[in-house]
Formats: C-alpha cells, structure tokens, sequence
C-alpha cells in the first residue's frame, strides 16, 4: 500500500536510514531485484588539483532524502505526470563499491564488479562518483552488453591518453572509453574555456568521431537541433560530471569552471534522451561537498537523478 500525507509514515527528510532516495537497501550483490540499482564509488585518487569527491556518494544521498519523503511518487504539473510512483520500476541502493586507497587499479576493479552485478540483474546501473576516473570501470562492465552511444556533460574533454604515466586519471576516461568496441560514437557538451586536454586530444577525439560542443554552441543550437546530432533509438550511456554546471549552481566540485549549465537546460535534454532511446548506464561525478558550505551541489545532483530516473522508468514503462 502507497503512503500518502494521510497514513503511514511521514517519513520527513532528517528521519531513517540515508539512502538513495530512501529507496530500499540491498548489499548483498548476488541478489539484487531492481529496475533501478544505485552504487557509490567513493573513489578521489585521479584527481590532478582538489580532492574531496570521495565524499560524493554520501552527501548525494543525505541530499536526496530532500525530495524522499511522504507521499507515492512525484507529480509534475509541466508534464502532467507523476514519476517514481512504483509502477515503472523497483529501485535500490546496494551501497559503495569498497575502495582501496591509492590503489587505482583494485578500487576501479571493485567499481567494476558493481556494475556487472547489476548488469547480470538487469538493472540500471546508476553510479555516484567520486572524480570522473570512475567511469573508466563503469564502461568496461558494459564489454558483454550491447553498443551504446556516450553522452557526456562536462566542462572538460577528458580525453587525454597518457600523461606522466597516468592512463587512469580523472582527465583520460573519455580516452578510456572511445578504445572500446562497443562505444559507437560519443557526445562531448559542455566543453568550454580553459581544458584540461590539449588541442591533439581535440584532433584525437573528433578523429573517433565525437561531437564536440560547448555550452555556448548547445544554446545558439537549442534543444532541438542538439538532439538532432545525437542517435536516436539507440543505447545511451550518460555520463554527467557536476562541472558542466555554472558554479554559481554548482560550487562543491574540484574543477570549477565559470559559463556553465543550468539546471533546466541539462534537466530538459535529459527527459528528451529518455524518451527517443535506451538509458543503459549513468554515473555523476565530481561533487566534492566540502567547497559548497550550503551543500546545493548535491541537492543539484539529487534533484536531477531522481527526476532522469523517473522519466526513464515513465518511458519504459509506457512504451511496453
């Protein structure tokens, strides 16, 4: 039986256990049965200036307890619907992938066993990072799954090869993720001002085939022409470093860079992909919540997962 403002528990947002959304909590992985799987990946090593995104998942989670508590799903008077009612799909926490600090390679391996697990569940993987070297084990978990088109919003290219030795930094997953087979193209937006990927790692990564256009490019297209350069009716992996956003938004991350997003203009394209194509996998990266006092940066990042993942589950459910 639904809760609404009348029975049950009112279950106000500084009340319980802090998960997810306050969505159930699974950690045993052998059994997870869910739609819907959110997985931590505290994980901060590949960051070149400030660190702290370690603290990402947990403060994504206490920030999502906001929008969590009361009544059976959330009503939007813009679209006229409700999202995350239950009816489109289970959702879960199964916690953090464990972390071994300065080890790069046994904490990505552990990152990556989390995805596979939900994976072989059948479930949505949605990862909250930790710096964006993060999603370099998140794609590789996708090696037996079908092709998908790569959508990342950020401020960065991140599409570095190799830098003193370092393949597995912060600034090479989009590297990482263009070597493998069964990413069949990708979409860089966001990309702006002083980068951290020289311009050969522009020439490299337009030579794969990658769309790349800043935030000044996305809104002189408008949404519409944007989502024409994307494919449409394939899988889509999202990858959304909190940096894209302006940092009047989005002050708690380690790289911030002025001329960013707002919320609506990520918000909008996001509800578009959901509906023209598969969500295969997300990860969010890069909310450090010790540069952001007032902690908006991970009620931002709460506030747009919660409203992608309704809008994902209302689409499948609905297009079934």
């Amino acid at each position: 039986m639904k809760n609404s403002y009348d029975s049950g528990r009112l279950d106000l947002p500084f009340v319980g256990i802090c998960s997810f959304g306050k969505y159930p909590i699974q950690t045993d992985w052998s059994a997870i049965d869910a739609d819907v799987a959110i997985m931590g990946a505290p994980f901060d090593c590949g960051t070149q200036w400030r660190s702290g995104t370690r603290f990402g998942p947990r403060s994504i989670r206490e920030a999502s307890t906001l929008f969590a508590f009361g009544h059976a799903g959330a009503y939007d008077h813009e679209d006229d619907r409700v999202y995350l009612d239950g009816t489109g799909g289970r959702i879960v926490d199964i916690g953090d992938a464990d972390i071994v600090h300065t080890d790069t390679e046994r904490s990505h391996a552990n990152i990556e066993a989390g995805v596979r697990a939900i994976l072989a569940a059948g479930a949505l993987p949605v990862v909250l990072g930790g710096d964006h070297s993060i999603n370099i084990p998140c794609i590789r978990a996708f090696d037996d799954q079908p092709p998908m088109h790569l959508i990342q919003i950020d401020a960065h290219l991140d599409f570095v090869d190799e830098r003193q030795g370092v393949r597995h930094g912060h600034g090479n997953p989009m590297r990482r993720a263009a070597e493998q087979p069964y990413i069949t193209g990708m979409t860089q937006i966001g990309i702006r001002n002083v980068s951290s990927t020289a311009r050969e790692g522009y020439a490299d990564a337009r030579e794969f085939g990658s769309d790349i256009l800043s935030v000044r490019q996305v809104r002189k297209l408008g949404l519409d022409a944007l989502l024409e350069r994307i494919p449409a009716g394939v899988n889509y992996y999202l990858s959304i470093d909190i940096d894209a956003f302006d940092p009047s938004i989005a002050p708690g991350t380690g790289t911030p860079s002025h001329g960013g997003f707002l919320y609506y203009e990520i918000l909008e394209l996001l509800a578009a992909l959901a509906a023209r194509g598969r969500v295969a996998g997300i990860d969010l990266v890069e909310v450090a919540p010790d540069y952001d006092p007032a902690k908006i940066t991970p009620i931002l990042a709460s506030q747009l997962l919660l409203n992608f993942i309704g809008r994902i589950l209302y689409f499948r459910s609905h297009d079934s």
